[in-house]
């Protein structure tokens, strides 16, 4: 009787383990502080005897530390293995797709390449996920400015870090940036230059509203189109071509 107790403890646990998603660690000092404040902010009111008024701050506190949990989590995906695919870093809504040089920082070029930009909103899912296998052959930063980033100029004006990811096999490269948002105040990344990195990982987030932009080879055919819903790690967003 113990063990079929135990048992089933074990696998209700599991199924609460997979329903939960996991929190990004990049995440975890924001949801810490919102905790904190609100204990520390219930107790002094109850101090100077406001306890409605405690009891008050400390339900709008957890309910904030609650919508700070899931704003960091980080579902688990499954990623489409097909060489030669690019997935979608981000979910989000593709705002735009257009031809534009990649980012001057990273030392390209001019050289206008096709861009998917996803953007995302409080709502979404705020990690970013690596869109190609391949190896990390360069990571650059750019400080800026703050526009809303569903602006077509927030690729240009606005606080980004981008990655440069080549497949050795196909002989292609794709660029990957993210790009700070009206209230974003905080870029990630957990990836070096000299990583080895897989399609679907996750790599870094971006603290509150933000926007992913998706570079490749001109004349590469795309999966998807403007207005459409991505799913981070598993929306093919287009097949690659090894150059002639």
């Amino acid at each position: 009787m113990a063990d079929d107790t135990r048992g089933r403890a074990v696998h209700i646990l599991g199924l609460v383990r997979e329903a939960v998603p996991p929190i990004h660690r990049g995440g975890l000092p924001v949801i810490g502080g919102a905790l904190a404040g609100t204990l520390a902010g219930r107790k002094l009111l109850r101090t100077v005897g406001l306890h409605r008024a405690g009891g008050t701050f400390t339900r709008v506190g957890l309910l904030a530390t609650t919508a700070c949990t899931l704003f960091f989590r980080a579902p688990v995906r499954v990623t489409p293995s097909k060489p030669g695919l690019v997935v979608a870093p981000a979910d989000g809504i593709v705002s735009l797709i257009e031809t534009a040089a990649p980012p001057a920082e990273l030392g390209l070029g001019s050289e206008p390449r096709l861009r998917v930009s996803i953007f995302l909103t409080v709502l979404d899912v705020h990690v970013q996920r690596i869109p190609m296998s391949g190896v990390v052959t360069a990571v650059a930063y750019r400080p800026g400015k703050f526009l809303s980033a569903d602006l077509d100029k927030a690729s240009e004006d606005n606080e980004r870090n981008s990655l440069l990811i080549e497949d050795a096999v196909l002989g292609t490269q794709v660029v990957v940036t993210q790009i700070a948002g009206l209230i974003a105040r905080r870029i990630v990344c957990d990836v070096r230059e000299g990583d080895v990195a897989r399609a679907g990982d996750t790599y870094g987030l971006i603290r509150f509203g933000s926007r992913l932009d998706t570079y490749l080879p001109s004349g590469t055919p795309l999966e998807v189109v403007v207005g459409q819903r991505t799913i981070g790690g598993e929306t093919v967003l287009a097949h690659l071509v090894p150059p002639a």
